[in-house]
């Protein structure tokens, strides 16, 4: 097996289609088992080598192969060996900074979309899938393995609804339609997050709350340069005349389609909120830094011409009358007194306090 790589540049030099995998180091040993089903039966296999699916295909049955964890490499060659897949969509599958997308050949599919979540920090961490969608046969392709699919994997055991008679394109259709599921989950916690930021920066804003604003604003830029795409691709799906694409099938990829641009709304909407929330706080901030300059200009106003008569009468020239005058002290505390007194005044009936 060859071993990761971290950053796509790092494949430069290599001959085009080299199969070495671009991602972050798996985290586990791969693995692939696969689900050979009809309208009457669901089986499941372990998957060790090419000849464990070659054993399990025809008879009219069809195959879902999932792969999770992508350090097979042996395996992922000798499927696309055999499956007549072009090397470059093969080496596509491995590189993990694909673009979803959307190509079309003669006997398969290929698609590439993205599994957004976000952790408990609240940043986003996306996860490629890829599918392979042949006339009986779906294999994918994962990062890692999770309970994200077992909705799909107990429908196809339970035979729960039409995902054993509507063909390997609706099975494809369910994942989609599971992937851009949980884009709604994502929108939502994003959406709690920046109800709290915005409940924070009505009470006090403060620095952090600047942080999180902004640490939000680029996690929705993220999501939605993962998401938009799949627009695109799900749009080229609908347009395929391709048979692997069954025309009782089309509705439910035009469901997906309508789930995407609903997801994307919600994220534009999101992102428009956050910009204002952005806005409020900079002009909150200039605000209150205005109103503390209007004090200190105030506490400045004043005290300028107290500071003038003191410096005058601290100069200690022999001849100041005022100096050897006996009420002059008292009398210039008065004045000062008055002088202030008078400034408020003024300062308060034009409104600058």
């Amino acid at each position: 097996m060859a071993h990761s790589l971290s950053h796509p540049s790092e494949k430069a030099g290599l001959p085009p289609g080299t199969l070495v995998h671009v991602g972050p180091a798996p985290a586990m040993d791969g693995r692939a088992t696969l689900h050979r089903y009809t309208a009457d039966q669901c089986e499941i296999f372990p998957v060790t080598g090419l000849d464990d699916i070659l054993s399990q295909r025809g008879q009219g049955a069809l195959l879902w192969v999932h792969c999770e964890g992508l350090d097979m490499i042996e395996l992922i060659s000798s499927l696309g060996h055999h499956c007549n897949v072009h090397p470059l969509v093969l080496e596509d599958i491995l590189n993990t900074h694909q673009r979803p997308k959307f190509e079309q050949f003669d006997d398969h599919l290929f698609l590439v979309v993205k599994i957004l979540r976000c952790d408990n920090s609240l940043k986003i961490r996306h996860e490629q899938i890829s599918l392979l969608l042949f006339a009986d046969m779906l294999i994918t392709f994962r990062e890692t393995a999770d309970d994200l699919f077992n909705p799909v994997k107990l429908r196809l055991s339970g035979a729960k609804g039409r995902i054993r008679t509507l063909g390997v394109d609706y099975l494809a259709y369910t994942i989609l339609d599971t992937v851009v599921d949980n884009y709604f989950a994502l929108a939502d916690t994003m959406e709690e997050a920046i109800e709290t930021a915005e409940s924070d920066l009505l009470r006090r804003p403060q620095p952090k709350t600047f942080a999180a604003i902004q640490m939000l604003r680029r996690e929705m830029v993220l999501a939605r340069k993962m998401i938009t795409p799949q627009r695109e691709m799900l749009l080229g799906l609908q347009r395929s005349e391709s048979p692997l694409v069954k025309e009782r099938n089309l509705p439910y990829f035009r469901d997906v389609f309508d789930h995407v641009l609903r997801v994307i709304d919600t994220l534009d909407s999101l992102r428009d909120l956050l910009n204002g929330m952005l806005d409020i706080y900079l002009s909150t901030v200039s605000n209150r830094m205005n109103e503390i300059m209007k004090v200190l200009t105030i506490f400045a106003s004043i005290f300028i011409p107290l500071t003038f008569i003191a410096g005058v009468y601290g100069m200690n020239f022999d001849n100041m009358p005022e100096l050897h005058w006996r009420w002059a002290y008292p009398t210039l505390w008065i004045f000062f007194i008055l002088l202030t007194g008078f400034l408020l005044f003024l300062f308060k009936r034009k409104k600058w306090l």
